[in-house]
């Protein structure tokens, strides 16, 4: 088991609408401000969607460089982005948040329903998110919503050879409408097969919505790491609204601790994701 826990927030997402969700964070400054403050408290990797002028998703690569710069330059927070965006983006459009040069993207690992849309991710475009990350230095975290997409990662890693880094890391994001469901049981057997990728692999759990607290529970007992934040639950208890992502952060922390597995630092998280400093 490990001994620490990766903590990674997920500040912001691109399904939640500033003006139903006040305290998300959509301007570089609120960014950057959740930044400093999650890390702070705990946490060592940022997964970053951007929002434009209007608070709407964007893929801008412009505003995609200008992020992860600051991010680096006001924090030591690993920088994730998201290849996923929205679920109606174009593959190109994608394909080019690597030009932004992070440390992480995302790169999810099959198409699913997502609620009433569908997250389209076709075998062609995983191969070309993937071999492009090892071209370029950039370490994947392979996300998997359902089971049927840690077969398609074998047959990827079979394929095409490990990720940049050596190192295989995946965030099993569980409650999502269509994809597997935030439970004990899904995450053990998610976990279960997590043998027949290569030694070592490493993974976080995402609960989204109510699901979140048991996730984390169960992530803990299994040996796995976090991923909390205003991307994933807008709500903190029942008829209580999320504050912001400190409060989701700070309650990760705290099972983190109770578990005896304290919070990695980001020097940690580093060297867990084969992460060139």
């Amino acid at each position: 088991m490990t001994t620490g826990t990766l903590i990674t927030v997920a500040p912001t997402g691109a399904e939640s609408a500033k003006a139903e969700v006040p305290a998300l964070p959509v301007t570089l400054d609120e960014l950057l401000l959740t930044a400093k403050e999650c890390e702070a408290l705990g946490a060592a990797v940022i997964h970053v969607h951007i929002r434009d002028d209007d608070a709407r998703p964007t893929l801008d690569g412009g505003r995609l460089r200008e992020t992860v710069a600051a991010l680096r330059e006001s924090t030591d927070l690993v920088v994730q982005l998201s290849s996923g965006g929205a679920v109606t983006d174009p593959e190109a459009a994608r394909l080019a948040v690597l030009d932004a040069g992070p440390d992480m993207a995302s790169c999810t690992m099959g198409t699913l329903n997502f609620g009433d849309d569908i997250f389209l991710n076709r075998w062609e475009f995983i191969v070309d998110l993937h071999t492009r990350m090892q071209e370029r230095g950039i370490v994947p975290e392979y996300e998997i919503f359902d089971l049927g997409h840690l077969t398609a990662l074998q047959r990827l890693l079979g394929k095409y050879g490990l990720p940049h880094g050596g190192h295989v890391h995946v965030d099993f994001v569980m409650g999502v409408p269509g994809g597997m469901p935030g439970t004990t049981q899904a995450l053990v057997a998610a976990h279960q097969a997590l043998r027949d990728l290569p030694e070592g692999a490493t993974f976080s759990a995402t609960g989204v919505g109510r699901s979140g607290i048991p996730v984390m529970l169960a992530s803990l007992s299994a040996g796995g790491h976090l991923r909390v934040g205003m991307e994933d639950t807008v709500t903190y208890a029942k008829g209580q609204p999320v504050e912001s992502n400190m409060q989701l952060v700070a309650r990760a922390v705290g099972f983190a601790q109770l578990a005896q597995r304290p919070p990695l630092t980001t020097a940690a998280a580093r060297d867990l994701l084969g992460i060139r400093r």
